[in-house]
């Protein structure tokens, strides 16, 4: 049995890339692995598939507390589909709900934490909650913020973006990392070179060239565009892989919108280097 490798984050802060990096890196391929085959690499925390397994039936109405007392039964099981460790995708706040964590830290191995400036996230994350811009900015600022049972996916739980972020970055073990989604986007060799380190890999240096650049915006934007993605959410008919940039929040948002998330997130994001619109860099 191998312990859980979390791959954690809020909702639209780099997951996919990371988990695409990862896949091109351990595998080695050719040529870049396809985006809908990420799923062979790293598990979902939160497939329906794997509940009803844990319960024997289907999961029509099942409360909180069913699926909290189902999600360590799902985490153990995800411990015996290897030897080694074996790497799950997650965006759960680390939490107790329904009278349990959100993740069962006995099956843990480890995370790699992703985070990214909630500015940015509120302009990527519309589409994935289904909302505008100023609906995005009222889910990650409220503390009850989560998804409902669709018959695809369980309850997911997220809090506000700083109450998630701050959940992760607390946990109490020596084989966590935080990786910021602007470092990677602007200092890819070294960001994902600390990443391979972390996980006791030492890749030769042409071999993680290649693992960045098959997991590359453009090549995970270019088969989006050729194959579809089935992670994409199907509250929106926009594209999954939308800009992969930062800094977009200081054209497209409003100033209004930029001090709700500032007025919400100033503590952590000043943690993580997040620069406020009102204070300049010394």
């Amino acid at each position: 049995m191998g312990g859980i490798i979390w791959i954690a984050s809020y909702p639209k802060s780099g997951n996919t890339w990371m988990r695409a990096f990862l896949h091109n890196l351990l595998r080695n391929p050719d040529k870049p692995v396809p985006i809908n085959e990420l799923t062979q690499f790293t598990l979902g925390d939160t497939l329906a598939e794997f509940y009803e397994a844990a319960a024997g039936r289907p999961l029509d109405g099942m409360t909180d507390e069913d699926f909290a007392a189902l999600r360590p039964k799902v985490h153990r099981w995800f411990t015996t589909q290897s030897t080694d460790s074996v790497f799950v995708k997650t965006h759960m706040a680390l939490a107790e709900v329904g009278g349990a964590s959100t993740i069962t830290m006995e099956c843990t191995a480890g995370g790699i934490h992703i985070v990214r400036d909630p500015r940015d996230v509120a302009l990527s994350a519309a589409s994935h909650f289904g909302t505008d811009v100023d609906g995005a900015i009222t889910i990650m600022n409220s503390p009850t913020a989560r998804s409902k049972f669709d018959g695809i996916n369980a309850p997911q739980y997220y809090g506000t973006w700083s109450q998630h972020v701050s959940s992760w970055m607390s946990v109490e073990h020596k084989q966590f990392i935080t990786v910021r989604y602007e470092d990677m986007l602007e200092r890819p060799g070294p960001t994902f070179g600390r990443v391979a380190k972390f996980l006791g890999l030492k890749p030769p240096p042409q071999r993680l060239v290649k693992a960045i650049r098959f997991s590359s915006f453009d090549v995970l934007q270019k088969q989006e565009k050729e194959t579809g993605f089935i992670e994409r959410s199907d509250r929106t008919d926009k594209a999954f892989f939308r800009s992969g940039q930062s800094g977009q929040w200081r054209h497209d948002l409003t100033a209004e919108q930029i001090k709700r998330i500032e007025d919400a997130h100033a503590d952590v994001m000043r943690k993580l280097g997040y620069v406020l619109s009102s204070e300049t860099v010394a």
